[in-house]
């Protein structure tokens, strides 16, 4: 093996070792990172700023130390004091590599920018804000009556609107008198009524325009947010980006791990994570046309890792049993308190947390798909690195969270990525012929269709996103390529030349042109295999403890569950056999959930109730998960039927026994948590 310097990029996973010396640049587009230059390395552009990350990386199996890149030097400086240069970045065209480091490639600095997929979901909300507006007429000042200014709104508020008790933030009373004067003693107040009413700002004269509250989905892999009128109630801007700590591992519990390894290193993620947040409010607020003191209410959901990871707190106890969190409350702060740059006296809501690794998201999830209400046993999937599940109807509800991993969202593929344009995301494959087709992002064409190719020929065809990678493997099975045990076979055995020799088994090529290609390994499904394992898993241990074989309905949930064919899902044994029709998709049901607790101060005394009455089950402690997970490593499963399933497809009787270890996916293999 080189004993020259191994350099990891994040967030793609790409890694490879390089002579010492060698600038970061050179080594991002040798390995088809995707990192910008438009000067051509000339240190003009700055397209290619990168981020070094320093300390203990289990997960790459590396520690980067001090001087692991070049010096700084006079291009980065002279570029840095004419623009500025965000703390911590390197120009890639200037730093060079010098021992083994691990380099994060910002969104800015991709050629092809990820796509967030987290949308506002159509929803009918009844309109009840925490903050609303209130004009009121104060009394003037008087040589015979003594009281403050204060004292005579808060006296007006409780006449003309019955706010009793009001309370008042001092940044808004400093700036209190000038305004009543101006306003000729008619102002109006936003008043915070969740709890003892509190003044969080006032205007001069009756104020026309909005004011806004932001639902945020924090999740491992992105942040989405969704800007909304809190009057009308209306979703003005969405926006969303990768979550910065992914350089310090995509999965929670590497995250946990770089904390425990690295005095310091839960502050440094925490910090990562607000930088970000208050980089994405900025541009939610440049979309809309606002400015961030107009934002003055938030509502918060999130994974307990992330949550503690946000609120400052190590997350060091839900990296081991029995996985305690800090608090599972609901939390009412100031976004001041916790780093974020809205107005002074914006407030915070954070949803409650269900358990050690059910958190305030998945909360979230159960107010917006309310299981508890349903007559149907409902079968809720929260799709992620870590998977929420809920099962329930009106009778009880049950939760658990499965560790997938990330192989849904490209990660831990070959060829995989996350959504991005040119990433593959739709495919068929001819079960006669065994030739594919796929559809890309950025494209309405399929590979087939004429005008194709040029369509295509700004992005190129880049990769493999989760939702293709999911119908990959599934068309892959279904024509007969793929056995039940996650074997590619031999062209003899397929039929089709397209299943080429890669080491001790097949992979199968998708495409290819000049030099590039893009394959299907053996290694590949067997991703795919563990994680659509756990998930299944997670679903059935619940099916289990509620005492039935069958759910009535499935709802995929998540920004990746949204893009997921039901058909190839169950294909592939991802979710329990039901009718396709009973399978469907509330989008990011998460962000929803947000979005309701934000624009109905009701809903979360509601949801801190439901929580109360949800039952949560361990996977990690719980033997049948062991069980369900090797029957379900089989595609669709070892044992379970799948009668609906086997009446809609057929699945082809093919073995591919190749000998020797190839790491077919019929059992055996074990998962735990981390």
């Amino acid at each position: 093996m080189s004993n020259d310097p191994l350099v990891v990029f994040t967030p793609s996973g790409k890694r490879g070792r390089f002579p010492s010396g060698t600038p970061v640049l050179t080594a991002a587009r040798q390995l088809g990172v995707d990192l910008d230059s438009v000067c051509g390395g000339r240190g003009i552009c700055s397209r290619c700023q990168i981020t070094p990350s320093y300390g203990e990386f289990p997960k790459h199996g590396v520690t980067v130390e001090a001087g692991a890149l070049s010096e700084w030097n006079a291009v980065e400086e002279r570029y840095k004091t004419k623009r500025g240069l965000k703390e911590g970045r390197r120009l890639g065209c200037q730093a060079c590599i010098e021992s083994d480091v691990v380099i994060d490639v910002p969104p800015e600095s991709q050629v092809h920018r990820q796509v967030v997929r987290k949308r506002a979901e159509a929803r009918q909300i009844t309109m009840d804000p925490a903050v609303k507006l209130f004009y009121v007429a104060v009394t003037e000042p008087d040589m015979h009556d003594p009281s403050g200014d204060f004292q005579r709104l808060k006296d007006a508020l409780a006449a003309q609107w019955q706010l009793e008790d009001v309370q008042i933030d001092l940044t808004v009373l400093t700036g209190l008198q000038p305004k009543l004067r101006k306003g000729n003693w008619q102002v109006t107040c936003a008043v915070h009524i969740g709890g003892t009413p509190r003044v969080v700002e006032v205007w001069p004269g009756f104020r026309e325009e909005p004011i806004f509250g932001l639902a945020v989905d924090l999740g491992s892999t992105t942040i989405a947010a969704h800007l909304c009128d809190l009057q009308s109630g209306e979703v003005v801007a969405s926006s969303g980006l990768m979550n910065p700590q992914i350089r310090f591992g995509e999965d929670l519990m590497s995250r946990v791990s770089y904390s425990m390894m690295n005095p310091g290193g839960a502050a440094e993620m925490t910090a990562a994570v607000r930088e970000g947040m208050n980089a994405l409010f900025g541009e939610i607020c440049t979309e809309a046309g606002i400015v961030r003191a107009d934002i003055l209410d938030m509502v918060l959901v999130c994974n307990p890792v992330m949550h503690h990871l946000f609120l400052g707190i190590d997350p060091f106890e839900l990296g081991q049993a029995p996985f305690a969190l800090a608090t599972s409350d609901a939390l009412n702060l100031t976004a001041r308190e916790v780093g974020l740059e809205l107005h002074p006296s914006a407030r915070l809501y954070l949803l409650p947390c269900i358990a050690g690794h059910v958190g305030a998201d998945a909360a979230a999830v159960a107010l917006s798909e309310a299981p508890d209400k349903s007559e149907d046993l409902l079968l809720v999937v929260d799709v992620g690195t870590n998977a929420e599940i809920l099962l329930g109807n009106t009778t009880k509800v049950l939760a658990c969270s499965s560790p997938t991993g990330p192989a849904f969202e490209g990660a831990q593929i070959s060829a995989g990525q996350r959504a991005a344009p040119g990433a593959i995301e739709r495919v068929e494959i001819d079960p006669a012929t065994k030739e594919p087709r796929f559809r890309v992002i950025g494209s309405d064409l399929w590979s087939d269709d004429p005008g194709f190719a040029r369509a295509t020929e700004r992005t190129g065809i880049t990769g493999i996103c989760g939702s293709g990678i999911i119908e990959m493997v599934a068309e892959m099975r279904l024509a007969g390529i793929v056995d039940a045990s996650g074997l590619i076979g031999s062209p003899e055995q397929t039929g089709t030349e397209r299943c080429i020799l890669d080491g001790r088994t097949y992979s199968y090529l998708v495409w290819e042109k000049d030099d590039r290609r893009i394959t299907v390994t053996n290694r590949d499904i067997r991703e795919i295999q563990m994680a659509k394992a756990a998930l299944y898993s997670g679903a059935r241990l619940l099916m289990d403890k509620f005492g039935v074989d069958k759910v009535d309905r499935v709802v995929l949930a998540g920004a990746f569950g949204a893009h997921i064919s039901p058909k190839h899902a169950m294909v592939l044994g991802m979710i329990p056999d039901a009718p396709l029709e009973k399978v469907t998709s509330a989008g990011n049901a998460a962000g929803t959930g947000a979005r309701i607790a934000l624009l109905n101060r009701a809903a979360r005394g509601l949801v801190e109730a439901t929580v109360r009455d949800i039952h949560k089950i361990e996977t990690a402690i719980e033997p049948r998960f062991q069980e369900h997970f090797v029957n379900a490593s089989a595609i669709p499963n070892a044992v379970e039927p799948f009668p609906i399933l086997n009446s809609l497809v057929a699945l082809p009787e093919v073995s591919f026994n190749q000998g020797g270890d190839t790491g077919g996916g019929g059992g055996g293999r074990r998962r735990r948590r981390g």
